[in-house]
């Protein structure tokens, strides 16, 4: 219950309007025991109707200021929830969006769906009617206390099965944490094999996976079975020891009541009063403890955003250099992942002019993703330095750096939303007729001209309803929205055809001769011939950097202005 307290803790004024209104609506609630008590000692001993009418009015006035209070009640807690409810959806998608991607990685689809999903096992055990019930806890003294002038003993036994059903509540609370972890766990590997069929079910059918997901299917439903089972058992167990003990409350209120009744120390009014206050007692104290697993479930999703949240972030500040003009220095550079034993690639040592052409090769599995990822700044260097313009890469401010840059991943993916809402999103001042261009000179408009709702294209799962030709061309596209002077292409000509082959090769020329420092990682032989630098990175550990007599050029400065004729068709 410690997220109560700290919600409460953190608006004192609203806490103290929710604690008064719960208060006075405890308070009336006191009305119904005190009618019944009233009719049978009064009205039924007299017969005077006036002292009815009268009792009935007083009744149905404090029921309906009682229903205000309450209502009033929902409003300030819903309102108290609110800030929190969204500060955790909030906090698992900042981090989705802002952590690093080498910590991201080492999460599981499932995982990352779990901690996303948290916040709303978060809202459902603190929604506004959650809190009504938790306040209303303290205020069963208020019933114990009107029952203790009734009879001291009748409030003994009342205050004796509060504290056996607060026990039980404990007891299943901790009984339902195990369980529910398990169950989440399980959920989430669910899940996972959920993305893996809904995702590519072509790869699925195309590999006759279906008999191996299915048996994996089976093996996890089997475990969130036997989870749910335990959890099941559990609830229904302390349901029926909860109706059991108020049955027995009730069993020894009427007993020893009716003991005091025939001593004479108790009317028979006062007897079905106080049972009715002893059952009223302990009515919010079985609230809480039948919500036992919803927060169980709060708690263990709590501690999944808690964690989730240590991720560490990409940095949000640093250095924006004036103007970049486009060189890159590779200083003692090195890399391996976490858990593996040797390195991709270690002590680079690459020093690139404003204006150069370099091209990275190696076999798949070398390490030219990673080092173009390195460039961009999705992952840290294990040694040694990136530099930009003499500044080193890590005191360079994310968001400005990504924005310097023209960046062609291998594996293009998209938000969902449309095409022109994710180049826009990388260019957000992009006009019309910029957009117009960066399709234009991505070899895409003859396809936006067939295309029924043209830039308004609805791109759905990364883009993977598109062709790998298209995709590849659109994330081209939208690479280019950017005016940055470092080009990185990881395998820019790989699933083109021959004409989009030729774009690509277009495309360099063009950025070339603007003057753009140009990174191109490929085994392409083509694209190797054609460059005036290549780093090998098939040789380990230290990758070999390779100078090939230059070709001839009428630029001043070979280095800075080579002009890329090395693609060629293939078809």
């Amino acid at each position: 219950m410690s997220e109560l307290f700290k919600r409460l803790k953190a608006f004192p004024l609203v806490t103290f309007e929710l604690l008064g209104a719960s208060l006075f609506a405890n308070i009336l609630a006191l009305a119904s025991s005190l009618f019944v008590i009233q009719v049978l000692n009064r009205y039924v001993a007299h017969g005077v109707d006036a002292s009815l009418m009268t009792l009935v009015g007083g009744v149905l006035i404090a029921i309906v200021f009682e229903f205000a209070f309450r209502q009033i009640r929902l409003t300030l807690a819903d309102a108290l929830a609110k800030p929190f409810d969204r500060a955790y959806a909030a906090s698992s998608y900042e981090v989705l969006t802002c952590a690093r991607g080498d910590a991201l990685a080492q999460l599981s689809p499932g995982q990352k769906r779990e901690a996303a999903a948290a916040a709303d096992a978060v809202q459902q055990a603190y929604s506004a009617p959650s809190m009504a019930a938790y306040l209303d806890l303290p205020f069963a003294a208020v019933f114990l206390g009107a029952l203790l002038l009734l009879s001291p003993p009748l409030a003994l036994i009342t205050f004796i099965f509060a504290i056996l059903v607060c026990i039980l509540g404990l007891v299943n609370f901790w009984a339902m944490k195990g369980p529910t972890q398990s169950m989440q766990g399980h959920l989430a590997q669910r899940q996972g094999l959920l993305d893996s069929v809904l995702s590519d079910p072509d790869t699925v059918r195309a590999f006759t996976a279906e008999s191996f997901l299915r048996k994996r299917w089976s093996a996890v439903l089997d475990s969130l079975e036997t989870a749910r089972t335990t959890m099941a058992k559990r609830q229904g167990s302390q349901q029926n020891t909860i109706i059991a003990v108020q049955a027995l409350l009730s069993t020894a209120t009427i007993a020893v009541g009716g003991m005091l009744v025939v001593a004479g120390d108790l009317d028979v009014g006062l007897l079905i009063g106080a049972n009715i206050l002893a059952a009223r007692t302990l009515a919010p104290i079985i609230r809480i403890t039948q919500s036992a697993a919803v927060i169980a479930k709060a708690t263990t999703s709590i501690q999944v955003v808690e964690n989730f949240a240590r991720l560490p972030r990409e940095a949000r500040d640093g250095s924006a250099l004036g103007l970049y003009k486009g060189a890159v220095e590779l200083k003692d550079l090195g890399f391996a992942y976490a858990g593996q034993p040797t390195p991709l690639f270690e002590s680079i040592n690459l020093k690139l002019q404003p204006g150069s052409l370099c091209v990275v090769t190696g076999a798949n599995s070398m390490g030219k993703t990673s080092l173009a990822r390195l460039l961009v700044g999705l992952l840290k260097p294990t040694r040694g330095q990136i530099l930009v313009d003499g500044v080193d890469l890590a005191q360079v401010a994310p968001e400005w750096w990504r924005r310097q840059i023209i960046y062609l991943p291998q594996e293009p993916s998209f938000f969902n939303g449309t095409v022109r809402d994710n180049i826009l999103a990388y260019a957000p001042t992009m006009d019309e007729a910029g957009l117009n261009k960066v399709i234009r000179d991505a070899g895409l408009e003859s396809y936006f001209a067939q295309s029924q709702h043209g830039f308004d294209t609805q791109l759905i799962a990364g883009g993977r309803d598109l062709s790998l030709g298209i995709r590849r061309r659109l994330a081209l596209a939208r690479a280019l929205a950017s005016e940055g002077q470092l080009v990185i292409l990881d395998e820019p000509t790989e699933g083109l055809d021959a004409e989009g082959t030729q774009q690509i090769s277009k495309v360099m020329n063009a950025l070339n001769q603007r003057g753009c420092t140009i990174i191109a990682l490929s085994h392409d032989r083509n694209i190797i011939q054609g460059a005036p630098l290549i780093l090998d990175l098939n040789v380990k550990p230290i990758p070999q950097i390779l100078t090939p007599k230059p070709q001839k050029s009428p630029a001043k400065k070979p280095q800075a202005t080579v002009t890329y004729t090395g693609v060629k068709s293939n078809g």
